[in-house]
């Protein structure tokens, strides 16, 4: 745990102990909720990420193509056609036109209201893993809430934050747009040295990977494409995880909330979150929170985050989603 964390939550538990917990703090997300609030106070407003997209890709909206993409997206992730789907820039740029910013306002509301999340991102000292983070949802989310966390207390002395971006799909141009309209926007052309991103068109499978410099690692919607491409080595990746990443690391899953996420295992049919439970808490670990390599911090199997009515935040040319989604916070012990 870096310094400005640890500094952070002991003026935390002062404030407590000195006057108790107040009913107007902001909201914090509990052990199992049901909603995460559209907007957090710890992050930027929506309509600078919904802006953000759009002064990125606005010359997109103008295509007579943009629609046909869109639906043809539309149709091969409903097959669970995951590589087809992200298979050509056209249908990238369509994903991200259309579904990235719904996706980046509710990560932004999960980043934020995850305590353990956003003190990690606030004390400006970070090395955080996007897997299959290609489309920008995840990078728009991290940077919004440090880039409040900036705003508010200055840039700190010790400001090195690293974020890696991998993806099976090659996303380069998206999120080379993103990162450089973030870096114009939100960081105002300064910390080049002292913020990092970096895109890695690298299939996680396939490669092998040291997690062991990553505190905070993001899996979001992505287990599901990983298992339906191999099997065998989604298990081995996730026993990889258990083997090298350090004490302290968060590891944050989503996926769609229902039967849509349940897979096969020989002739059973398993919800995913029983089976990453299992992998990483260990077999047992309802009856002893000691068997496996990580701790369940937060949790929920369904929960919805729905996009706000305020006409100021929430302008944008395209249909903004409201998500539905189970997710899972875990700490490496």
């Amino acid at each position: 745990m870096s310094r400005r964390i640890e500094r952070s939550i002991a003026r935390r538990e002062l404030l407590r102990a000195e006057y108790g917990d107040s009913d107007d703090e902001d909201y914090e997300i509990s052990e199992t909720p049901n909603t995460i609030p559209s907007i957090t106070k710890h992050s930027l407003p929506p309509r600078d990420i919904l802006k953000l997209f759009y002064d990125s890709f606005h010359l997109l909206f103008d295509s007579p193509d943009l629609e046909k993409f869109i639906q043809s997206v539309k149709t091969e992730l409903y097959n669970r056609e995951y590589l087809a789907a992200f298979d050509n820039d056209d249908k990238r740029m369509a994903y991200c036109c259309r579904w990235s910013p719904s996706r980046a306002l509710a990560y932004t509301s999960l980043f934020g209201s995850l305590i353990e999340v956003r003190e990690l991102i606030q004390s400006q000292e970070a090395n955080v893993l996007l897997i299959g983070g290609g489309a920008g949802a995840e990078l728009a989310a991290v940077c919004s809430v440090l880039t409040k966390a900036i705003v508010d207390n200055d840039a700190s002395e010790d400001l090195d934050f690293n974020i890696d971006l991998f993806d099976i799909a090659d996303w380069s141009r998206i999120t080379n747009k993103l990162s450089s309209e973030i870096r114009k926007t939100w960081f105002n052309n300064k910390y080049q040295d002292e913020i990092k991103i970096n895109f890695k068109n690298h299939d996680i499978l396939n490669h092998s990977t040291d997690f062991s410099t990553y505190n905070f690692i993001s899996l979001l919607f992505t287990t599901n494409e990983l298992f339906k491409e191999d099997k065998k080595k989604s298990l081995q990746f996730f026993q990889q995880l258990n083997q090298t990443c350090e004490p302290g690391t968060l590891l944050l899953i989503t996926e769609s909330a229902g039967s849509y996420s349940h897979i096969e295992i020989g002739t059973k049919k398993f919800p995913i979150q029983f089976l990453i439970d299992t992998i990483l808490l260990g077999k047992h670990y309802q009856k002893n929170p000691d068997d496996g390599d990580w701790e369940l911090v937060r949790q929920t199997d369904s929960c919805w985050y729905r996009v706000g009515n305020d006409p100021n935040e929430y302008s944008y040319p395209l249909k903004l989603e409201n998500m539905r989604f189970f997710f899972r916070l875990y700490r490496k012990k």
